[in-house]
């Protein structure tokens, strides 16, 4: 599957922008993180991308059910042939596959750290990503009521699952969306 077509299939699925943001925000922050993992990172940039992007793809169609979540997805993927390991990322990071992969680890953690990153963004009196620091976000992380749909158990992650200190891995991630501020709307 190309990009170009995961694009077009998570603007057949998701009508909400701020969802479409947030996949596009998941592919840059796995991008980095396969970067970050160099050798160690299984299959390529573009798989890990992929799952970044289309992790959320059925959020909407699925109507937010916990139980349905990410089967939409696996359904529409299977068929193209799209890897298993990517679609098991996918599942693993709403707890419907093993997470035994760092990809899977990777997206698990991520998921919910852009969602904090936004939030952080857009509480600084010019709504952008760009003077956003390291600190703030991890300030912000360590307020509960603050974005609290933002899981910090799933984030802590990182740390366990990934072996990357949580400053880091909030590096990696603030980096990563910031390179493609304009296409979030940040």
């Amino acid at each position: 599957m190309t990009r170009d077509e995961a694009i077009a299939m998570l603007n057949e699925l998701i009508a909400n922008r701020n969802l479409r943001y947030h996949g596009l925000a998941c592919e840059a922050v796995m991008r980095a993180l396969y970067r970050h993992f160099g050798a160690r990172a299984e299959r390529s940039e573009e798989d890990w991308a992929l799952v970044g992007l289309l992790h959320d793809a059925d959020y909407e169609v699925t109507e937010k059910s916990e139980e349905r979540h990410t089967e939409v997805v696996a359904e529409r993927l299977r068929p193209l042939g799209v890897d298993p390991l990517i679609i098991a990322a996918i599942q693993g990071h709403a707890d419907k596959a093993p997470r035994d992969t760092l990809m899977a680890k990777a997206i698990y953690a991520a998921d919910e750290l852009t969602g904090l990153i936004v939030a952080a963004a857009l509480v600084r009196p010019d709504r952008k990503l760009a003077g956003l620091e390291v600190e703030s976000v991890l300030r912000r992380f360590r307020e509960p009521a603050f974005a609290r749909g933002a899981n910090r158990e799933m984030i802590r992650t990182c740390e366990s699952e990934l072996g990357i200190p949580l400053a880091d891995f909030c590096g990696i991630a603030l980096e990563a969306m910031k390179g493609i501020a304009g296409e979030i709307g940040l």
